[in-house]
């Protein structure tokens, strides 16, 4: 297989789109075959885009430049910044699991929960997919959160933070922007996952059409909506921010009562990202 002689951006598009709506593994694990994902808004961010530096002030030393990890995992074959393209991908929430989720107060809905097991490990397929094709082509990709070397840290500023963020990724890239409960608000909505490949291919970058980090969130734009705080079962958002210790604790609760409920073992919350003005694109 070789790259077609053509835009590369729209090539990989190609690949992520036609990937779910071909593989087999897309679906929430209930028997009948509905699909976790349907769609995708895909993304692209120079590896010698200033913003990675910047993390690793903001986030931790310990978060990754596209670099560190493509020259970790080709220590033979070490690129330049600028020879590396992030290639970040949305995959909004389907419908039905938002329909779904919207009517919960306290726990996640069944569709929710069973989108973030099964749902999750198809974009962890995903990811190793792109990585797959873009090798048969000859070009050398990675995705970072499958290497041996990621896991989380401590950052000063953040509390619990990981050694590559695809929220991250996908801010660079130029696909949302980031909320009062650290969601990140895309031109599809706050409610949906996120991944993201490193790769040695030159792609011109997508333009970041905001200039800084919450441009998209209410809240911080002109002081209105909190509804995300008001969504939250556990009192971990305020005008303060997000608080991850409770939230985190939370997850525990919901694993509980996924397996007690839906019959599989999984958690899942996200009440944040549905039935608030950015559940399904950026608010006006």
């Amino acid at each position: 297989m070789t790259m077609p002689d053509r835009d590369p951006r729209q090539w990989l598009g190609e690949i992520i789109q036609d990937y779910i709506d071909t593989s087999p593994i897309n679906h929430i694990g209930n028997g009948t075959g509905e699909r976790a994902w349907t769609d995708s808004l895909v993304g692209f961010a120079n590896g010698a885009d200033p913003i990675f530096r910047e993390y690793k002030q903001h986030v931790g030393e310990f978060h990754w430049t596209p670099r560190e990890i493509f020259n970790d995992t080709f220590p033979d074959q070490a690129a330049a910044d600028e020879e590396l393209t992030v290639i970040s991908y949305i995959l909004p929430q389907t419908e039905a699991t938002k329909v779904d989720h919207r009517q919960e107060i306290k726990r996640p809905s069944e569709r929710w929960a069973r989108t973030r097991i099964f749902g999750e490990k198809f974009n962890e397929a995903l990811q190793q997919h792109l990585v797959g094709q873009l090798a048969e082509a000859g070009i050398q990709a990675l995705a970072p959160t499958l290497t041996p070397g990621w896991k989380t840290s401590l950052s000063p500023k953040y509390v619990f933070a990981s050694y590559w963020s695809h929220r991250h990724a996908a801010y660079a890239a130029g696909l949302g922007t980031f909320g009062l409960c650290d969601g990140l608000i895309t031109p599809k909505g706050k409610a949906m996952r996120v991944g993201s490949v490193v790769a040695r291919i030159p792609i011109p970058s997508t333009p970041r059409p905001y200039d800084q980090h919450r441009a998209y969130c209410l809240f911080f734009s002109n002081g209105t909506c909190k509804e995300c705080v008001d969504r939250c079962p556990v009192g971990a958002l305020s005008e303060n921010g997000h608080d991850k210790i409770k939230c985190r604790k939370f997850l525990g609760v919901t694993a509980k009562y996924v397996e007690k409920n839906f019959g599989f073992k999984g958690y899942g919350c996200g009440l944040c990202q549905i039935g608030v003005p950015c559940e399904s694109g950026i608010p006006e």
